[in-house]
């Protein structure tokens, strides 16, 4: 579907998808380098996507204010407008997630990150969430509502308190047995 609707406004997928993760993240995370980084791709081709989007004034390049070294992007309106569009999708899984009770939710919720977790696992996707974080315990708290903790921040968690887009994820690197 992001592919055909990208096509229709003249985008390549990636250019779309581009724009959905911009209106998603947190500016620290908005430089051509992350994109780069998230999707696979080497600093020139995430570059020559984000040079063309700006051409089509959909977004901006702007100094950091922290840090004029580093340059972030910014959606412009249009950028924003486009990017919600084509993130619209989620709207068709909402209203059957709004119909399930708050247990269903978490057991999904559980279910679903398991399977990423797994796909991360074989390279198949990237994620920086709590299922593969190294101070990631699961089940450190058994019986209780918060039975999983962060030893990062040292707090115990519930299943939906888990994060899929952590900041602060370092990956959990399994050893080769001995």
């Amino acid at each position: 579907m992001l592919r055909e609707e990208a096509g229709r406004r003249g985008l390549s997928p990636i250019q779309a998808r581009f724009l959905v993760y911009l209106l998603h993240r947190p500016v620290e995370l908005r430089r051509v380098g992350e994109l780069a980084r998230e999707f696979g791709l080497t600093p020139a081709t995430a570059s020559g996507a984000v040079d063309a989007l700006q051409r089509k004034g959909l977004l901006v390049r702007e100094e950091w204010p922290e840090d004029r070294r580093y340059v972030t992007l910014r959606l412009t309106g249009a950028g924003r407008s486009i990017a919600g569009e084509l993130s619209g999708w989620s709207g068709a899984v909402r209203e059957p997630l709004g119909e399930l009770g708050g247990e269903e939710k978490e057991v999904l919720l559980g279910a679903l990150l398991r399977l990423v977790a797994s796909l991360q696992r074989e390279g198949l996707v990237r994620a920086r969430m709590c299922l593969s974080c190294r101070f990631f315990r699961p089940d450190a708290h058994p019986g209780r509502e918060r039975p999983h903790h962060c030893a990062l921040l040292d707090v115990p968690l519930a299943v939906r308190e888990l994060r899929v887009d952590c900041p602060e994820h370092e990956l959990h690197v399994q050893g080769g047995g001995g």
